[in-house]
């Protein structure tokens, strides 16, 4: 079970398939493995936060980190206009860490002036609706190949090209950029 923890402790979510497998192996259920996922998680908010937290207080002191702050906040105030409209309600929210990372998805609800159980709430909401999807996809997969080391690599690819795709194909934006042609 350890292991298993660990490798959901990975970031970016690549210890998603190859977790779910070794639960499967060491004949974990799916609510046992989809706790720890949720157990990682809460890790993951005890340890992120002081990190927040502490970037919050000195970027009120240092210039850059002050700017680096308001990039940062700019930027994701583009990603939601693409999610979800110009205010990030919690829906939306729970999209972003669905679609990027919890922490991602921790720092907008933040920005949108949720504290730290609401935004974690909202976070962790869109990190277990990842997990639900990856690991039902890599289950699937792997009882059809029967071979679970393709099975990882294969889910971890496809993970990472849906997410360019996702990106190339995004309304609004060229398929193709000029300086590609």
């Amino acid at each position: 079970m350890i292991a298993v923890l660990l490798l959901f402790l990975l970031p970016l979510g690549g210890g998603i398939p190859a977790g779910v497998l070794l639960a499967q192996s060491q004949g974990l259920g799916w609510a046992p493995t989809a706790g720890l996922y949720f157990l990682s998680d809460l890790i993951l908010a005890l340890a992120f936060e002081p990190v927040l937290r502490g970037l919050m207080f000195l970027a009120r002191r240092s210039p850059f980190l002050a700017r680096f702050g308001t990039a940062l906040q700019a930027a994701m105030a583009r990603s939601a206009t693409q999610v979800g409209g110009p205010g990030l309600g919690p829906i939306a929210l729970v999209m972003v860490a669905f679609g990027v990372d919890p922490m991602t998805g921790r720092s907008a609800a933040l920005a949108a002036g949720h504290g730290f159980l609401a935004g974690w709430a909202i976070a962790i909401a869109g990190d277990l609706l990842y997990y639900a999807v990856v690991a039902l996809a890599t289950l699937r997969l792997n009882a059809w190949l029967k071979h679970p080391e393709a099975t990882v690599w294969i889910v971890l690819a496809t993970m990472l090209l849906l997410s360019v795709l996702a990106r190339r194909l995004r309304p609004g934006r060229p398929a193709v950029h000029p300086a590609e042609i």
